[in-house]
C-alpha cells in the first residue's frame, strides 16, 4: 500500500497482477497515493463476499477494475471461469461500489465489436464507443456482458475500452516478439488483422485525466494510427535494430482457437474532447515503452 496523503482519494487496484494493475501501482506510489492492491492469493474478485469485505474494510474512492481472463483461446473451453471473471464478477463489484457510492473504473476491449472490414470503410476513425456489440469470440462475448451488468448497477463508472494492450509489466504481443527475435532467425506475423495499440502508462495517465474531469460513461483509450500485427512487430524490431527477418502472413495461414477481428480499431475522439488527455501516434509510445525495457 502506498502512502497515506491527507486529503488524497483512496485507490483500491483489482487486478493487481496484471500488466495494466500493476502500471496503476507503479504510479500511484511514485505519486505518494493512498493505494491498495491485493494479490489474487488475498483477493478473489468471483467472491463477492470477499470483495465486499475489502471495501468495506479500506473504503475507497475510487476502484480500478483491471482484472481479467485474458486467456482469448483458452476461454474457449474455460467458458465459465472466463464469464465468472469478465462478466459475474464485474456486475457484482459494480453493485456493491453502487452500494458504497464508490466510482468504478472497469476496463474493457476491442474485442467486444464484430470486426468486419466492412466497417472499417464506414467508419476509418474506428469503431465509435455506442457502434452494437457483437463479439467474434467468447472472450469479447464475456468482456460485453461485464459492460452490460456495470452499467445496469447504476453507479458512478468510467468503461474504459482498449485494444493490443502492452507495457512495461507482464506478457504482452511487444515482449514476445523481442523474446522469438532471440530464438529465431525468422518470423512470421500476420498482416491482415488491423487496429492500433494501448500502452499502459498513457492507459493510465489518460484515466486519470478522465477522473479528474469528472468524465463518465463509456471512453476509448488507445494511441493514434492505425496497423497491422505484422506492422507492430517490425517496428518493434527496427526500434531495437534487432536484424531477424518477418514473414507476413494471413490469418488463414495462422489459424487459432478463437476467432479474431479483422478490424477493430477504436475511435478515439470523444477521448481527445476532454482537456487534459494525451494522445500520441501509436510509432511514439512504442519507443517509449522500449525505452523502459531491458536492453
Amino acid at each position: 500500500m502506498g502512502n497515506n496523503v491527507p486529503g488524497r482519494k483512496k485507490w483500491l487496484i483489482l487486478g493487481a497482477g496484471g500488466q495494466l494493475g500493476r502500471e496503476w501501482s507503479k504510479q500511484l506510489e511514485r505519486d505518494g497515493c493512498d493505494y491498495l492492491a491485493p494479490a489474487r492469493d488475498r483477493l478473489d474478485i468471483t467472491d463477492s463476499g470477499q470483495v465486499r469485505r475489502i471495501l468495506d474494510e479500506y473504503r475507497p474512492d475510487i476502484v480500478i477494475n483491471a482484472a481479467a481472463y485474458t486467456a482469448v483461446d483458452r476461454a474457449e473451453d474455460e467458458r465459465k471461469r472466463a464469464e465468472a471473471i469478465n462478466s459475474d464478477a464485474p456486475g457484482q463489484l459494480a453493485g456493491i461500489c453502487t452500494e458504497m457510492d464508490t466510482q468504478l473504473i472497469h476496463y474493457s476491449t476491442d474485442y467486444i465489436f464484430p470486426g468486419r472490414l466492412a466497417d472499417r470503410k464506414q467508419f476509418p476513425d474506428g469503431y465509435p464507443e455506442m457502434f452494437p456489440a457483437e463479439p467474434v469470440n467468447w472472450y469479447g462475448r464475456t468482456k460485453w456482458l461485464g459492460e452490460e451488468k456495470v452499467r445496469a448497477a447504476g453507479g458512478t463508472h468510467l468503461i474504459l475500452r482498449v485494444s493490443w494492450l502492452c507495457g512495461a509489466y507482464g506478457n504482452n504481443f511487444v515482449k514476445t516478439m523481442l523474446r522469438l527475435a532471440g530464438e529465431k532467425d525468422q518470423l512470421k506475423v500476420v498482416n491482415d488483422q488491423w487496429g492500433c495499440p494501448s500502452f499502459t502508462a498513457p492507459t493510465v495517465f489518460n484515466t486519470r485525466a478522465l477522473i479528474s474531469r469528472q468524465a463518465y460513461g463509456t471512453f476509448h483509450l488507445t494511441s493514434q494510427g492505425e496497423i497491422t500485427w505484422y506492422d507492430f512487430a517490425r517496428a518493434v524490431l527496427e526500434i531495437k535494430q534487432i536484424g531477424v527477418d518477418i514473414e507476413p502472413v494471413t490469418t488463414e495461414e495462422f489459424p487459432t482457437r478463437a476467432g479474431r477481428p479483422a478490424w477493430s480499431k477504436l475511435d478515439i475522439r470523444k477521448l481527445a474532447d476532454i482537456p487534459g488527455t494525451r494522445i500520441l501516434p501509436w510509432r511514439e509510445e512504442l519507443g517509449k515503452l522500449l525505452s523502459r525495457l531491458p536492453a
